[in-house]
């Protein structure tokens, strides 16, 4: 029995995989503001938004389609297809690396990690920062018109801020 408590206490402790599809959420609406992919390269974890919802819930723009632009960074890229969450690492567990505001074009130190089925991402600046939670993005949701993308064919590109 002792064995047991101690392997589940082990396992509970461990840094969960971060790695996959998530639906970013809107602190104040509560409604989905976008799609992430977080995968890895070279022994490293990015984050990439594949898509964007409109105000009433519908994804209108996607890697495969993009639409809207990033005025924070260089070149304002679309969203879709940037990377705004680079060069994590694991310490702990914990993943740490950067985050880009992508419409400010602010970079900020950030720490993610999963709780509850959620994937807590917080960004900082020393002491002070904000975290949110993201939710898993739901399989079925990929459809003909926006299919899963092969993240394994994703190579990072690390924004430049204005």
């Amino acid at each position: 029995m002792k064995t047991l408590l101690f392997f589940l206490l082990c396992h509970s402790m461990m840094a969960q995989a971060i790695t996959g599809f998530w639906t970013t959420v809107n602190e104040t609406t509560k409604k989905p503001e976008s799609i992430v992919a977080i995968y890895e390269y070279q022994g490293k974890d990015y984050g990439r938004i594949i898509g964007t919802y409109d105000t009433t819930g519908h994804i209108i723009d996607t890697i495969y389609n993009p639409l809207d632009r990033a005025p924070g960074i260089a070149g304002c890229p679309y969203y879709s297809g940037l990377d705004f969450i680079y060069n994590l690492k694991k310490s702990g567990s914990r993943y740490k690396g950067k985050i880009v505001d992508p419409e400010k074009g602010r970079v900020y130190n950030a720490e993610l990690w999963t709780e509850k089925n959620q994937l807590v991402v917080r960004g900082k600046i020393l002491f002070f920062g904000r975290s949110q939670y993201w939710l898993p993005f739901p399989e079925q949701l990929f459809t003909k018109n926006f299919p899963k993308p092969d993240v394994t064919q994703f190579v990072p590109t690390i924004p430049e801020t204005n």
